[in-house]
């Protein structure tokens, strides 16, 4: 089955439809990284779809610029789905900004104070990489760069072979400048941006560096959530200037709303409970209706933004409305809203990333995880199986989650 995916490839076009609630329009992203040949190149190639590769996809095409973006995973599977679950160490930056006139940390506690708010870091990751496809971007996960390819003359970089994880085919695709995003390949550990003057590694800044390590390659290391955009910024930019790029417009990231963002209220979860109705199926096939009730509604208005009546119609015309866990406001209609819409892909990627039930309560992300699997394989097609495959690797997940001892992170996903 070819993975088509429901995003539209013109900015204006699509921030239009999403405002007026129209249609998402469909894009095939895989073709398209399949057709930015040598002759007809992608302008940048991001490799990782972390919160600094998805930023960076985003400020490139909002740019104007060709953009491809392909993540081995699941969007926010390594660091960047774990890094706000840490307790951060602001306090301390500040410290050394005032104690020691530090400017570099002093630097550090602006962007976060400009840039930090309350989020759900794997959702706001995954709307990133929406938005940049909204913006026109070829957006991919579960695609794997295996190897990179060069000009004749073996100088610069000139794209890379892809794999699809999924179906296991390769594929070339070739863009003017590549950047990887060295951030996301770690897990549990964030890279710091080491000063060769620093002392000791307290005093490294966990500000970002960006480098061409080889012609065509450009690579930004450090850094952090609250200041993913400027840093995304800082890579176009570096990016820009080594492919000797013409972009239509200039960074505009700092006042753009991503998908679902633009005109949302907090009050908006009212209108979901007047206007919908969650439709549940029994299991003797009976169609019962049930209210919309304030905890979900104001979850699918927290979650979705402005596209929260998108699931709610789901729930309310296709029988989706039952909660997958007694006691949490997910719903069934988030499933196949995250398959065909949010780049759902398997059941690790729904509950884990499009919700947070497998962090919020491990049991609970068992227990739904049929229903959860079901509805997967209606959107996918997938076969016994795959379905069979897929509660196995569901359940080592949650398995990890368990004991401390059995937790191991390695690249970028939770094994």
């Amino acid at each position: 089955m070819t993975r088509l995916r429901r995003l539209g490839t013109a900015v204006g076009a699509a921030v239009a439809a999403t405002a007026c609630g129209g249609a998402i329009l469909l894009s095939p992203a895989k073709s398209s990284l399949i057709g930015a040949s040598s002759a007809n190149p992608l302008d940048i190639l991001v490799i990782g779809g972390g919160a600094t590769g998805s930023g960076v996809a985003l400020d490139a095409a909002t740019r104007g610029l060709r953009v491809g973006l392909v993540e081995r995973e699941d969007f926010s599977s390594g660091t960047s789905s774990r890094s706000t679950k840490l307790i951060h160490g602001g306090v301390r930056y500040l410290e050394k900004a005032v104690f020691k006139l530090d400017y570099g940390q002093l630097k550090l506690v602006f962007h976060a104070l400009e840039e930090r708010k309350q989020m759900n870091d794997a959702r706001l990751n995954v709307g990133l990489a929406c938005t940049a496809a909204l913006a026109g971007a070829a957006v991919l996960n579960h695609a794997e760069v295996v190897s990179l390819l060069k000009d004749d003359v073996g100088e610069r970089i000139i794209g890379a072979r892809i794999r699809d994880n999924l179906t296991g085919k390769e594929f070339d695709t070739y863009a003017k400048v590549r950047r990887a995003d060295v951030l996301s390949a770690w897990s549990g550990i964030r890279p710091l941006a080491m000063d060769p003057s620093a002392k000791n590694t307290e005093s490294i800044s966990r500000d970002h560096v960006v480098f061409e390590e080889h012609p065509g390659l450009v690579i930004i290391t450090g850094g952090k959530w609250t200041t993913y955009r400027s840093m995304a910024e800082d890579a176009v930019n570096a990016a820009i200037k080594s492919g000797k790029l013409t972009p239509s417009s200039g960074c505009v990231t700092n006042n753009l709303k991503i998908i679902g963002g633009e005109g949302w209220d907090p009050a908006s979860f009212t209108v979901l409970t007047q206007q919908y109705v969650r439709m549940k199926l029994t299991h003797r096939g009976k169609v019962v209706p049930g209210v919309m009730d304030t905890a979900a509604a104001k979850h699918l208005s927290h979650a979705y933004g402005t596209l929260a009546d998108r699931v709610a119609a789901i729930a309310q015309n296709e029988s989706l409305g039952k909660r997958l866990a007694h006691g949490y406001p997910f719903l069934e209609a988030e499933v196949a809203y995250c398959a065909r819409h949010e780049y759902c892909e398997s059941a690790i990627d729904f509950i884990a990333r499009r919700s947070r039930l497998a962090f919020l309560d491990t049991d609970a992300a068992g227990r739904a995880l049929p229903r959860v699997i079901q509805i997967l394989a209606a959107e996918h097609k997938w076969d016994k199986s795959r379905q069979k495959q897929e509660l196995q690797k569901a359940k080592e997940f949650l398995e990890t989650f368990k004991s401390s001892k059995n937790a191991q992170f390695y690249d970028g996903k939770h094994n």
